[in-house]
């Protein structure tokens, strides 16, 4: 990952950084979620004019990848595994428990958005499902009161 210096402007860095090598859209699109924790649509601009490419060719990989973010995060990430394994060991009823805890009802951010629910496949925890990551710290063996426990650690540290 390219950092910017400190004043630098990160979409012009990750443009300089990536534009001489084959496949640079994804390499500057990483660099720019990394800096800014989303893609902004001027840089989506910047991006493929950079690139010799239609703002719907870059805007279309932003919001193909489930990675990438087209609007500013919440504060907090919640991503919740959905694969098998963790469906099978209880994470609809641990989603639906997060969802009332934080007060996500229907989308997946809380109204403050200082948390957003994500739905993610998989995160190689399995054998200790069902698993979650929260700010991208996984966490296994998660139950209701283990999550409640980690939000409250969050909200006494705020």
């Amino acid at each position: 990952m390219t950092v910017p210096s400190r004043g630098a402007d990160p979409v012009d860095e990750a443009i300089t950084a990536h534009i001489a090598i084959p496949g640079a859209l994804l390499p500057i699109l990483h660099d720019v979620q990394d800096a800014l924790g989303y893609i902004p649509g001027d840089a989506i601009s910047r991006i493929a004019q950079a690139l010799n490419l239609s703002r719907a060719e870059v805007y279309g990989v932003v919001t193909y990848y489930h990675y990438f973010r087209a609007e500013p995060p919440a504060s907090h990430i919640v991503q919740v595994c959905r694969a098998e394994a963790c469906q099978a060991m209880g994470s609809d009823a641990l989603v639906s428990h997060i969802r009332a805890r934080l007060g996500c009802s229907g989308s997946d951010s809380d109204p403050s958005n200082k948390f957003c629910v994500e739905p993610v496949y998989c995160l190689g925890l399995c054998g200790a499902a069902p698993a979650l990551t929260l700010d991208g710290r996984p966490y296994a063996r998660v139950t209701p009161d283990s999550f409640d426990n980690l939000v409250s650690e969050l909200e006494v540290g705020s």
